[in-house]
């Protein structure tokens, strides 16, 4: 047996092929959904999560699941458990109520309760970003709703959405009334539906095989173990309280001063224990960049878990160890009724990762992360028009055609495509031939940008800039972006990364800078410009390897005047015949000079 009755010790073995087993039903979920969704911004670009939680709600599995979508969805499956205590076999729930644990209205999370023996032993779970939720204009995204019902989406507070395995037709009707593009949400829910039952069936099978009670030691043995891989990653680290403060960009008119963020965050290295206490910062405000609960806590999680060794679980279990302290109507912590948090996953999301994960910078050289992409630019925007090759049908889509930089690390570069923090590189790009195909646009150029990124020993990841516009008939192009004011921060030397910028490209060529929040309507022969951040450097440039430095200069990420300038990295020889080389002598006076120079 691989339970010890005597000791209750569960054999190392068994764990990890059970845990291995129960993401691979997981990723099977995620597959599902990827093979079946049918927006772009769901079976593309990937913006859903699966995972699986235990019958009381607590997170077991979430595979590849993004950090903002999973990190805080035991919230949702507790408020099935509360709102519905007569749960029943092929019951399944629609929830995407910011107030009852959601991340935001537009993440549309299908919960379904899953019994062995008429027992409830798990929740299988996906939430998926949609493409319309019903908001009052077309976008997921609404910064400026004053709450919300001016946000006008959709609310289903876990709503049942199936009994018996079958539809609730008077909700399926109610979404085709109010969404824009009624089959293409009908598609994505039976993507979600179909995953979550796939999901069901393997965990039948899972607990048939290994019967109840070897399930149940696996899940408390896999929760201890995960708390005591957090336990002792947390145990390398300094005790320290770390206090950073970072800031959300203006947003007029309807947030003219922005919102400044404070983070503190106390490690207690002989306990084992992290605390991350967000309850100093503003109140709501009236508009829709406001937290959710379970974003505050994902974002705050994230920001922690970035910080300790990569292999450490990410479930319950590991996440006993990290507290974080929110308060009522705060704009980082449980939103007051009825403000609106329909940019919850981003913008201010964005900002408590990178300063959460930054602040562990302060413990010194070789801790901690810099700042990564802020700027949700115009290649991550909402699109929306009448489809002249389709008879004029409508179509609504989020689009992710941006790269955003990664932040640097203490021990490597920041990677290209890290879109957003809170999703943590787990996002794709999409394609452009699909993108294409699929709507009315076409996309004229999407290129990395040289020396955009922050320099440091290993500098962030680069931006990206892309430029698109309407084939034929007029477009519709709504996104809100942060990072041109306030863009990503270096920590131990490193410098920041450069501001990111949207604009529109009018058809004589003059360019129109935009504001924060993009309401871009374009005609044929106009063009939108998106430009992301690069990722914040971590340590001083001039210790950068002048090898990197030479690779990246060929690579096209640094100009060799950057190169001469910011990293004092000398060559000889040209780009043009391949004889491009590092100067050494040269580079250790030029090092010299800047130093010396700085000194003074």
């Amino acid at each position: 047996m691989a339970m010890d009755k005597s000791d209750n010790a569960f054999d190392s073995v068994q764990l990890a092929i059970m845990a291995n087993r129960v993401q691979a039903i997981t990723r099977e979920m995620t597959n599902t959904v990827v093979l079946t969704a049918r927006s772009s911004v769901i079976g593309m670009a990937r913006d859903f999560s699966c995972a699986i939680l235990t019958g009381d709600g607590e997170l077991l599995d979430a595979a590849e699941g993004l950090p903002v979508h999973i990190f805080g969805v035991n919230l949702q499956a507790k408020a099935m458990l509360k709102l519905h205590p007569d749960l029943a076999e092929g019951d399944a729930f629609l929830h995407n109520d910011p107030y009852l644990g959601n991340s935001h209205p537009a993440d549309h999370a299908t919960l379904v309760p899953v019994f062995v023996d008429g027992e409830h032993l798990f929740t299988a779970a996906v939430k998926a970003h949609q493409a319309d939720c019903g908001n009052a204009i077309p976008t997921t995204y609404y910064a400026a709703a004053k709450d919300v019902y001016m946000e006008g989406s959709l609310s289903f507070p876990c709503v049942k959405v199936q009994s018996g395995y079958k539809d609730n037709d008077d909700i399926i009707r109610m979404c085709r009334k109010r969404i824009r593009i009624p089959e293409q949400w009908y598609g994505d829910y039976l993507a979600g539906i179909g995953a979550v039952r796939i999901g069901e069936r393997r965990l039948k099978e899972f607990v048939a095989k290994y019967g109840k009670n070897e399930v149940k030691g696996f899940i408390k043995a896999w929760f201890d173990y995960s708390e005591r891989r957090a336990e002792n990653a947390i145990k390398k680290l300094p005790s320290a309280r770390l206090v950073h403060h970072g800031k959300l960009d203006p947003l007029p008119p309807f947030l003219p001063d922005g919102v400044p963020l404070k983070v503190s965050v106390e490690i207690d290295a002989a306990q084992g224990r992290i605390t991350v206490d967000l309850r100093d910062n503003p109140d709501c405000v009236d508009c829709g960049v406001n937290q959710s609960e379970a974003t505050s806590i994902a974002n705050a999680i994230t920001g922690v878990f970035n910080c300790l060794e990569w292999d450490v679980p990410h479930n319950a279990g590991s996440f006993r160890r990290v507290e974080v302290l929110l308060r009522q109507n705060c704009v980082a912590g449980i939103p007051r009724f009825p403000h609106s948090c329909s940019t919850a996953t981003t913008l201010l999301a964005d900002v408590i990762v990178n300063v959460t994960q930054s602040a562990f910078g302060q413990l010194g050289d070789g801790f901690g992360l810099s700042e990564g992409n802020y700027c949700n630019s115009a290649g991550a925007s909402v699109v929306s028009g009448a489809d002249w090759r389709r008879g004029g049908a409508a179509y609504v889509n989020q689009i992710f055609l941006m790269g955003g930089g990664g932040p640097a690390s203490p021990r490597s570069d920041g990677m290209i495509y890290l879109l957003v923090p809170p999703g943590a590189g787990l996002l794709y790009r999409d394609s452009v031939e699909i993108d294409e195909q699929r709507f009315p646009v076409l996309i004229k150029s999407m290129e990395l940008v040289a020396d955009s990124a922050g320099a440091g020993r290993f500098r962030g990841g680069p931006a990206t800039r892309c430029v698109y516009g309407p084939r034929r008939d007029d477009m519709l192009v709504i996104t809100i972006s942060n990072g041109q004011e306030n863009p990503p921060r270096g920590v131990q030397g490193g410098e920041a990364a450069n501001p990111g910028a949207n604009h529109k490209i009018h058809s004589n060529g003059k360019e129109e800078r935009l504001p924060g929040l993009v309401i871009c309507p374009l005609k044929a022969g106009e063009w939108i410009m998106g430009l992301d951040n690069g990722g914040g450097g971590y340590g001083d440039p001039m210790e950068r390897d002048p090898a990197r430095v030479l690779a990246d200069v060929l690579e096209g990420y640094e100009t060799a005047t950057r190169a001469r300038d910011v990293y004092g990295v000398e060559f000889s020889g040209r780009i043009e015949d391949d004889s491009l080389g590092v100067d050494v002598a040269a580079t250790i006076r030029r090092r010299a000079e800047l130093r010396a120079a700085s000194a003074n």
